[in-house]
């Protein structure tokens, strides 16, 4: 959002108070990061530019950790560490450095600020509107996740609040090296990351185009429940429940199998949970990620029942990953399983059909994901229901795309065509939905959307389709940051 006053600034400021009424952070003010730094963005030609190097070294607080060998022509790439504070209410208290890395084409492209809202990878890649674009990228690593975690950890200091203005001081620091237009992205709870900073900062970027980014109400959301029992063919819907009731009633043969094959394949182990518990976590999970990751030709893959208990641990691996209860999966994914728990929220599985072989009713919630005392930290309510109607309201320039057949489609936020904003639904897509999937009258708007947005000029529709469909060859692999928890923690 351009402007910061008037009805924007006063649900800014109920955002602040609804959230710390109910245990959040106060919203950090904007006066508290620091002043941009002494260097001016040039108008000259490339050559005759300061080196992008030396004004990155320029930029207080920065550290450039690496420059790593071009890509591919014409692309710079450095690995980056920002020094933040871990409370920005208290920016003089202990701090931490934020990991990031930058794709760098010229001064004068769009910059894209992109967040997978988990850790990030340091090899070079550009999310789907860097490439579309043709822009800078800057990727931020979200705090509590790889290096970029204060020590100590101060838990309640890992919060929307505290990281939109991880964001906000990064923004203004680069700013004057690009003082173009800003586009921030995401996929999953990148995109959600986005929308939270644009919620709190409307105007530190001038669009957003979030990828199959959810809000949910509450840590199991039963709206999720009623989204899967309409997904799919009846036979299909009840094959998926009878492969979940068969894992569970043969839990003397498929646990020990569970437990081989996974350290087999992943060196996995379940120490937190115990076997038992990950196993029935696991089962309960294949549900949601048959349909995240999956499509309605896996229907017919599902095995049949009475067959040898390897292949129902098998097709577990292949739709939800072994490792996805291990104990270093929840250790890596602590920060999301405790934001779901506090703020995000979650979702709500099926379990009626599990009656009589569950040992763990209702016991699938974030809060029983994180390997630490969870017993002083609440959820609040009311994070996320004010997030969804700032969007609604007043969310402008945003560009929200979804999968048709996405269980986190039951929480796609909604935004205003009169704040110049669009959402759109690949049709039957899955949690991997972009732009280039989406039909060609709908593909046609974004794009044009998204390049008025970044200030560049008005393509034909010959070479909109073109672009639209040149990902194959591009030289940097294009994704939309959606990190896929399936197969563990990012890999640079």
């Amino acid at each position: 959002m351009s402007r910061f006053f008037g009805r924007p600034a006063v649900l800014a400021c109920a955002l602040a108070l609804g959230l710390q009424a109910c245990g959040g952070s106060e919203l950090p003010p904007e006066s508290i990061a620091p002043s941009a730094p002494e260097v001016q963005a040039q108008s000259l030609t490339q050559d005759a530019a300061p080196d992008i190097l030396a004004q990155l070294q320029a930029i207080p607080g920065l550290t450039v950790v690496q420059e790593r060998p071009a890509p591919t022509p014409g692309v710079r790439f450095f690995v980056l560490s920002y020094d933040q504070p871990a409370d920005h209410l208290h920016p003089n208290g202990t701090r931490f450095q934020q990991r990031m890395t930058l794709l760098f084409r010229s001064a004068e492209a769009p910059m894209v600020l992109a967040s997978t809202g988990y850790g990030i990878g340091t090899s070079p890649g550009q999310t789907e509107p860097t490439f579309l674009l043709q822009g800078n990228q800057l990727l931020v690593e979200h705090r509590f996740f790889g290096p970029s975690i204060p020590q100590p950890a101060n838990w309640k200091l890992l919060s929307i609040e505290q990281a939109a203005a991880d964001h906000h001081r990064i923004v203004q620091a680069f700013k004057p090296l690009f003082p173009g237009k800003w586009i921030s992205t995401g996929g999953s709870k990148g995109g959600m990351t986005s929308l939270y900073h644009r919620a709190f900062f409307p105007r530190d970027v001038d669009a957003t185009v979030a990828y199959v980014a959810p809000n949910s109400y509450g840590t199991q959301d039963p709206r999720y429940v009623t989204f899967l029992s309409k997904l799919g063919t009846p036979e299909c819907r009840e094959g998926i429940k009878t492969f979940q009731r068969e894992v569970l009633e043969r839990r003397e043969e498929v646990g020990p199998l569970f437990q081989a094959t996974a350290a087999a394949s992943y060196g996995s182990t379940y120490d937190f949970l115990g076997v038992d518990k990950a196993l029935e976590f696991t089962a309960l999970e294949f549900a949601f990620a048959f349909w995240q990751y999956g499509d309605a030709s896996l229907c017919e893959q599902i095995p049949a029942p009475g067959g040898p208990a390897q292949g129902l641990v098998d097709f577990m691996d292949w739709v939800v990953g072994l490792s996805y209860m291990s104990d270093g999966d929840l250790n890596y994914y602590a920060p999301y399983d405790f934001q779901a728990a506090t703020q995000l929220g979650s979702y709500a599985s099926e379990e009626s059909h599990l009656r009589g072989v569950q040992h763990y009713p209702r016991g699938y919630d974030p809060r029983a994901l994180v390997p630490f005392d969870m017993r002083p930290y609440a959820f609040n309510p009311f994070a996320m229901p004010l997030v969804e109607g700032w969007v609604k309201a007043f969310g402008e320039r945003i560009l929200l795309v979804y999968g048709e057949n996405d269980p986190w489609s039951t929480g796609a936020f909604s935004v205003s065509a009169r704040n110049d904003s669009y959402r759109f639904f690949q049709p039957g897509g899955n949690h991997g939905s972009r732009i280039t999937g989406l039909p060609e009258a709908d593909r046609a708007v974004a794009l044009e959307r998204l390049r008025t947005w970044a200030g560049l000029p008005a393509e034909s529709a010959r070479s909109m389709s073109q672009l639209a469909h040149g990902e194959e060859s591009a030289e940097l692999p294009v994704t939309t940051g959606v990190v896929d928890r399936r197969r563990g923690p990012p890999r640079d």
